[in-house]
């Protein structure tokens, strides 16, 4: 049997959890649905502005609201002071509606629309071009409007050279030229780097810091760089990680199943911690921390997580429908489909296991463990929100409540569909009374349209 994956949780999570507020939702929403937690967003920025202060550093913290299309983490970020990064006219819409200001915008992405830049130039938003075609219609536009554009250039990581993203060191230099004598302010640098290699984000850091003195001897501002996000989230304990991966075979998934790869769902070092570590790393070449030469240069450092801000801000519930035995495990059925658990869409599994929420409160007729996978309640043999045989402590049964914790991080909406006309699962904002005379929660719906 497969090893359990326990999800690190918090207080309010448990307290919730044991609440009937859950099966009451469940039964008025009719359906799945995702459970949101504001302040827990609160205070992971403040861990990540706190280790810019420890460190000295002029730093900003922009959500990647790409994460979660909720509203309610947009108004938050706005209320916080923090910026926003968006990709998307929409992305934009949304985050400047929630009160965010123009100027604390970040506009990322492949070959932006013209729309879009028009917008993100009124707004005096700042741009990261990705290439050499987005600046020159940049700065067309800019010179038609009459006025300047705040631009960071995106570089292409040498560690990962086949990338479709960033400018190369030839376009780069181009840029710088064209920058000289354009309606743009040049403000900086960013970068973007798959995976989670603190060394990398120290090296590539280090070497645009080179890059902005370079482009304050052609007259460019040149005082920020962006690290992008790339914050990893720790999910699991390290045992229990550790004894998944070294006991996974393939008849711990239903049918046989494969897959590409899996998120690492344990990181010894996440969150606002990675920054720390990247701030306190030396970089190749270099016999001063990485906090140090950004203090020198006079250089403000972004960081744009999406994932990492929404550690364990939410989760989602799904009821179960169905529980059909097989030999030696159960498939069970729940309502929804896996579009809404949207790991299944890089070829993987969101691994952490569901905790089971049993509808009646009597005794525990069969005690676990007791294998069974999860599947959605679609026609398609492929829609399967965990194919592994997930060890319950007891016997799954219709009625009971299916909980995925810490899910609020890309997992809700990356990949949502209204397919068999099945609604999308609204989101739920969840607050503790702040009555002594009651332990339970209050709710509303996000703002956020389905």
């Amino acid at each position: 049997m497969t090893t359990a994956l326990t999800s690190h949780t918090t207080p309010e999570v448990r307290s919730l959890l044991a609440d009937a507020l859950l099966h009451e939702l469940s039964h008025g929403l009719r359906g799945p649905y995702h459970v949101l937690f504001p302040e827990r967003f609160d205070t992971n920025a403040a861990a990540f502005r706190e280790v810019f202060a420890e460190a000295g550093v002029d730093g900003r913290v922009y959500y990647a609201k790409k994460a979660n299309k909720a509203a309610v983490y947009a108004e938050r970020a706005a209320v916080a002071g923090l910026g926003v990064d968006v990709a998307s006219h929409g992305e934009l819409r949304e985050a400047l509606a929630a009160g965010v200001r123009g100027e604390n915008l970040v506009v990322t992405g492949p070959a932006k629309t013209d729309d879009l830049l028009r917008v993100a130039v009124l707004q005096g938003a700042l741009i990261a071009v990705d290439a050499l075609d987005e600046l020159d219609r940049l700065i067309a536009l800019t010179r038609a409007l009459g006025c300047t554009a705040r631009v960071l250039l995106r570089r292409l990581p040498p560690e990962q050279p086949h990338s479709r993203f960033g400018l190369d060191d030839g376009a780069l230099e181009s840029a710088l030229t064209r920058c000289v004598e354009a309606p743009v302010d040049m403000e900086g640098f960013s970068f973007h780097l798959s995976g989670y290699d603190v060394r990398q984000r120290a090296d590539l850091t280090a070497d645009l810091i080179r890059r902005c003195g370079h482009a304050r001897e052609l007259g460019l501002r040149a005082d920020r760089i962006s690290v992008g996000g790339g914050f990893a989230v720790d999910y699991v304990a390290a045992e229990d990680w550790r004894r998944f991966e070294e006991s996974r075979r393939p008849e711990h998934f239903h049918a046989g199943k494969s897959f590409g790869g899996f998120y690492p769902y344990h990181s010894p070092v996440a969150g606002a911690d990675a920054l720390r570590t990247i701030l306190a790393a030396t970089p190749a070449g270099e016999v001063a921390p990485l906090a140090a030469l950004l203090r020198a240069s006079g250089i403000t450092l972004l960081v744009e997580p999406g994932r990492a801000l929404l550690d364990q801000a939410g989760f989602t519930v799904f009821r179960v429908r169905g529980v059909k035995e097989r030999d030696g495990y159960a498939v069970l059925t729940v309502d929804g489909s896996s579009l809404s658990l949207s790991e299944q869409w890089f070829d993987s599994e969101f691994l952490p296991d569901p905790v089971l929420v049993p509808a009646g409160s009597g005794p525990v007729a069969d005690a676990g463990p007791y294998p069974a996978c999860v599947g959605a309640a679609t026609c398609l043999e492929s829609d399967m929100l965990t194919w592994r045989k997930i060890p319950f402590p007891l016997r799954p049964a219709v009625g009971d409540l299916l909980v995925y914790l810490n899910t609020a991080g890309y997992q809700m909406d990356s990949n949502e569909s209204p397919f068999h006309e099945l609604p999308l699962p609204p989101k739920v904002v969840v607050e503790p009374t702040a009555s002594s005379r009651s332990s339970r929660f209050r709710w509303h719906l996000d703002r956020h349209p389905v």
